[in-house]
Parts: C-alpha cells; sequence; structure tokens
C-alpha cells in the first residue's frame, strides 16, 4: 500500500488562516490610516514651513537692506566728516605756516634792534646817553620777544592741534573703513539665494563672535568719533582765528613801536645835527677870535720891542749926558725930562708885559676850549653817524630785501687842520 508523504511542521487550522487574513487586512487599513494622517500632516508642515521660510528669508533681506541703509548713512556722515577734518587740517596747516612765517619775519627786527644798540655803543664820552632812543630800542626789543613768545605759543597750540585733528581722522578713518567693510559683507548677504553657487553647511554658524556689540554701542562708537571730530574742528577754527588775531596785534604793536623807535631817533638826529651846527659857528668864532688875539700879541710884542728901543735910546741919552765935564753935569729939564721918560718907558713896557701875559693866557684857553669845541665836534660826528647808520639799517624794516640798498655815509666827520707853529705850540701846552 503505498504511503503518503506528509511535509513536517506545524499545521494550522481553517480558523486560524482566516483570522490571519483578517488581521492583515486590518492592520493594512490600519496602516494605511496612519499613513494617510502623516501624509496630511506632513503637507500641513510643509506648507508652514515654506513660508515661514520664505518669510524669514524676506524679513532678513529687509533687515539687511535696512542694515544696509544704516551703515551706509553713518559712511556718508564719516565721508562727510573726514572731508571737512581734512579741510580744516589743511586750513590749520597753513595759518601754522603763516604763525612760522610771522616768527620767523620777527628775526629781522630784532637783529636790526640789537645792531642799532650796539653801533650806539660805539658813542663816545659825554654822547654816551641814555636818551629816549636807547629807551625805545630796549622797549623794541622787549616787544619783539614778546611777539615771538605769543606766536611760539601759537605755533605749539597749532602742532597739537593738528595732532589731535589726525588722530580724530584717523579714527574715523578706521570706523570708514570698517563700514565700507560691513557694507561690502552685508551686500554680499543680500545678494546670496539658495541658487548661488557659493552657499554651504558652516559649522556652528550661530555662535557670537568674541567682541561682538549691540546696536547701541555700534551706533555711539560712530556718533562719539563724528562728535570729537566736530569738537576738534570747532576748537582748530578758534585757534585759527586766535592765530590770526595774534600775527595782526604781533604785527601793529611791532609797527607801533617801529614808529615809535624811528620818531626818536630822527628827534635825536635833529638834535646832534643841532649842536653840530652850533660847535661849528663856535668853533669858527673861536678861530677867528684867536686869529684876531695872535694878531693883537704880535702888536703887542711890537710895540714891546719899540719901547724897548725907545728905553735903550733913553738909557743911552743919560748914560751919555753923565759924561758931561764939570759944572755941564747939571740936572737940567733934559735930565728930568730924560728921566721921566724912563720912568714912564719902563711903566709903559711893564703894562705891556703884563698885558702880553694876559693876552698868551686867554690865547691858551682860546685854544684850549678850540681843542675842547673839535673834540666834542668829532664826537657829535661819530654819534652823528652812527645814528645815521642805525636809520640806514632801519630801512630793512620798511623796503624789500631784495630792493635794500645801504645808503653811503655823506656825512663829513671833523679833519685835522694844519696849523700853525703857534697854533701847535699852544695845543702842547694845552
Amino acid at each position: 500500500m503505498a504511503t503518503l508523504s506528509v511535509k513536517p511542521g506545524q499545521r494550522f487550522t481553517v480558523p486560524d488562516w482566516h483570522i490571519n487574513a483578517n488581521l492583515i487586512s486590518t492592520n493594512a487599513e490600519r496602516q494605511r490610516s496612519a499613513s494617510h494622517q502623516i501624509r496630511q500632516e506632513t503637507r500641513t508642515l510643509r506648507n508652514e514651513t515654506n513660508n515661514q521660510t520664505q518669510w524669514d528669508e524676506h524679513d532678513n533681506r529687509t533687515r539687511l537692506a535696512e542694515r544696509i541703509d544704516s551703515v551706509n548713512r553713518w559712511k556718508e556722515t564719516l565721508d562727510k566728516c573726514l572731508t571737512d577734518t581734512d579741510t580744516e587740517i589743511d586750513a590749520l596747516a597753513k595759518m601754522k605756516e603763516a604763525a612760522e612765517c610771522a616768527l620767523q619775519a620777527k628775526n629781522l627786527p630784532l637783529d636790526v634792534a640789537i645792531e642799532c644798540l650796539t653801533l650806539r655803543e660805539s658813542r663816545r664820552a659825554i654822547d654816551v646817553v641814555k636818551d629816549p632812543v636807547e629807551d625805545e630800542l630796549h622797549k623794541e626789543v622787549e616787544v619783539i620777544d614778546g611777539a615771538k613768545r605769543d606766536l611760539q605759543q601759537k605755533v605749539s597750540e597749532a602742532f597739537e592741534q593738528l595732532c589731535l585733528l589726525q588722530e580724530a581722522r584717523q579714527q574715523l578713518n578706521f570706523d570708514h573703513r570698517g563700514k565700507m567693510e560691513a557694507l561690502e559683507i552685508d551686500r554680499v548677504c543680500s545678494s546670496l539665494n539658495v541658487n548661488s553657487p557659493n552657499i554651504s553647511f558652516k559649522v556652528n554658524p550661530t555662535r557670537v563672535p568674541i567682541g561682538s556689540t549691540t546696536p547701541q554701542q555700534w551706533d555711539q562708537f560712530s556718533q562719539y568719533n563724528a562728535d570729537r571730530a566736530e569738537a576738534e574742528m570747532k576748537a582748530s577754527t578758534e585757534l585759527r582765528e586766535a592765530i590770526a588775531l595774534t600775527i595782526a596785534q604781533t604785527n601793529n604793536e611791532l609797527e607801533a613801536q617801529r614808529v615809535a623807535t624811528e620818531f626818536a631817533l630822527r628827534k635825536r638826529i635833529r638834535e646832534f645835527e643841532k649842536a653840530y651846527d652850533e660847535l661849528k659857528w663856535q668853533e669858527k668864532n673861536t678861530l677867528e677870535e684867536i686869529a684876531e688875539m695872535e694878531e693883537d700879541i704880535r702888536r703887542l710884542e711890537e710895540d714891546l720891542r719899540k719901547k724897548m728901543w725907545d728905553l735903550k735910546l733913553a738909557h743911552t741919552r743919560l748914560e751919555t749926558r753923565t759924561y758931561r765935564p764939570n759944572m755941564e753935569l747939571c740936572r737940567d729939564q733934559v735930565q728930568y725930562g730924560l728921566t721921566d721918560e724912563v720912568h714912564q718907558l719902563e711903566g709903559t713896557i711893564a703894562a705891556l708885559k703884563q698885558k702880553l701875559a694876559q693876552s698868551q693866557d686867554a690865547l691858551d684857553a682860546l685854544y684850549k676850549h678850540l681843542y675842547r669845541i673839535q673834540t666834542d665836534m668829532s664826537y657829535k660826528a661819530n654819534s652823528l653817524m652812527l645814528e645815521n647808520k642805525c636809520m640806514d639799517s632801519r630801512r630793512k624794516l620798511t623796503v624789500p630785501a631784495e630792493k635794500f640798498v645801504p645808503e653811503v655815509d655823506t656825512f663829513n666827520r671833523t679833519t685835522n687842520r694844519t696849523l700853525s707853529p703857534l697854533k701847535s705850540r699852544q695845543l702842547e701846552l694845552a
């Protein structure tokens, strides 16, 4: 009898088969329902996220545009500040240069004043006086020194202000460069989209970089730089006005002092000319008096010689008459007359000698005073020459250097006169 082969393993019943089929159908229904629910939720989520992403991207693009506008406004403000600062730096530098030129220009008046003081130290004897010219020259030196101190102070202040302006400009330039870089970066970010080739995932892009600032700090930083630049420019403008005022004041003070000094110098020159002319007149009169006195002395000596011959004649007559013989030796009228003549001549000769001595003394005194007059004339001539040299030197203060030509000294000093032997002897006695 044939044997039926049976597959080994568990055997399920029909109800089990139906239960399994129903279970599969039920699970399929349940899985499809769950999948449908997920699909609906997914569609809803996609719609919501797409809208949110679009709005977020739109909002951030708008924020980028607003930020670009804000940065660009500050950049324009900084541009204007930089331009104004550069203009003010140039203006202050020119004013500083003008102050330096004014300071340098004070060297010439100072040199001239010192030269005049040095020249006037060559005056001699009685002419070495502390006169108004010397007072004005010393005052002029003081005015110039004061002007140089004021100008030097303004130059130093201008240098310091230029340093502050440069520092403010560097800070503005640093801020401006930062704004330019930020604008470039934000504009690049604004131009990016999902189709841009250079977008990628980054490591921890939401981190807060070291040194980040708040919008208030960012705005305050630029505002501080602009305010500082404005303050420095205002201070620079005031300093420029002060420098211009100082230059004008120092020039006016120096010009007024120059006029006062030259007025005193011209007045002193007129006094010297008047004194020299007076001495010249006295010299002329003294020389005339000396000539007359010498002529009178010559006549006195001539008269004295004649009286000596007359006295010799009277003596000879008296002596000769003593040789009369015997009774002829009479004291007659002739004897008395000759005796009286001798006495008269002796008195006359004594008087003439006395008057001659007085005349010689007077002549000596005239020569001594003539020497004093001529000496004083030489002093006055020397002083007048020095004063004229001072005036000529001071012409450099009003005549441009390229046109200045020193004046030739045409004043003739007192020359040594050729004196007669008698005059030379009298001067030796003096």
